[in-house]
């Protein structure tokens, strides 16, 4: 047993311990509290913008419903104001709505607003560059898109992929993409629904990584199409402000990126790692959405980063 001098040491002793603990867990809380991430912000190089009359080609590469069809090119028509003045449902905001905030880049640039039309739909059903596709083929296939006679100049060629085309990179390295030839740009989005819809087709599908949150209805009912509508309207609003990569870009200093890439999994407000944010339902299917385009079509559209408040911007 031990004598009560070496007790009072060991009691004095685990009382400096934990005094010194405690400091130091103060202190990391104080840093933390100190400490703020650097803000996001948009930044335009004074490049080219797709300002003006934009005439969408799409190219669907391999085969696709009517119904597949329909769901990208409405998302397509109901960026166009007029067309949003239509809609039975005034108090639900509207596609153009959230195109809107696409629009603010080109005003603080001193540009044209920009129109978006529909200019052709071509149909590779047979893949006459077969089933597993390179990039370089991609970039192929939207310079045929871009040259085919009668397309006019500044085209924006959209080529899709279906559920069946494994193209190098998908899934792995991104769920599309958008480029340029020269100084005509190009999109190109493929179809998850079979090869990996917890990561390209999220929140309508169980997550591959994180969180584990129950997936959402899809508004129009197809996984796959309505997926590809979210990655769409993505690089859309990227291609716009950021065509030949000098125009601009968001996110925080050094790690610059799309204005659409830079509020990645947020779709209403309270967003966080797996769960979309607060969402409109359809009462009757049950689906989750967050804007309304033509046709009665809805869809949810991602978050876009607002240079005017340099904050992720959501339509509800």
């Amino acid at each position: 047993m031990g004598s009560p001098l070496s007790l009072q040491w060991l009691v004095l002793y685990l009382l400096l311990l934990h005094l010194s603990l405690a400091s130091l867990c103060s202190g990391s809380r104080k840093l933390a509290a100190l400490y703020q991430p650097p803000p996001m912000v948009a930044t335009y190089h004074h490049g080219p913008l797709l300002d003006g009359d934009l005439r969408v080609s799409i190219l669907w590469y391999g085969k696709f419903t009517p119904a597949q069809k329909s769901i990208v090119s409405d998302f397509l028509l109901s960026l166009t104001p007029q067309q949003a003045q239509q809609q039975p449902l005034p108090s639900v905001p509207s596609a153009a709505k959230w195109w809107s905030t696409v629009q603010t880049y080109l005003q603080k640039a001193g540009k044209k607003q920009t129109s978006v039309a529909l200019a052709s739909q071509l149909d590779d059903e047979s893949c006459s560059m077969g089933k597993l596709l390179k990039r370089a083929q991609i970039t192929e296939l939207a310079q045929k898109l871009s040259s085919r006679p009668g397309a006019g100049a500044g085209e924006l060629a959209l080529v899709l992929t279906a559920q069946d085309v494994a193209v190098e990179g998908f899934c792995v390295s991104g769920c599309g993409t958008h480029g340029s030839v020269g100084r005509q740009a190009f999109i190109w989005v493929g179809d998850s629904a079979s090869q990996c819809p917890g990561q390209c087709a999220w929140p309508f599908h169980q997550p591959i990584y994180g969180p584990q949150s129950s997936p959402l209805v899809a508004p129009n009912g197809d996984v796959g199409a309505d997926g590809m509508v979210i990655n769409v309207a993505s690089l859309l609003a990227g291609t716009v402000t950021n065509p030949f990569g000098d125009g601009y870009t968001a996110g925080v200093p050094g790690a610059p990126t799309d204005v659409a890439s830079a509020c990645t999994g947020s779709f209403g407000k309270g967003s966080y790692p797996g769960y979309a944010g607060e969402l409109l339902v359809d009462s009757g299917t049950g689906a989750s959405y967050n804007a309304q385009g033509v046709n009665g079509r809805k869809y949810l559209l991602p978050a876009l980063f607002d240079p005017t408040t340099s904050q992720c911007s959501t339509v509800v």
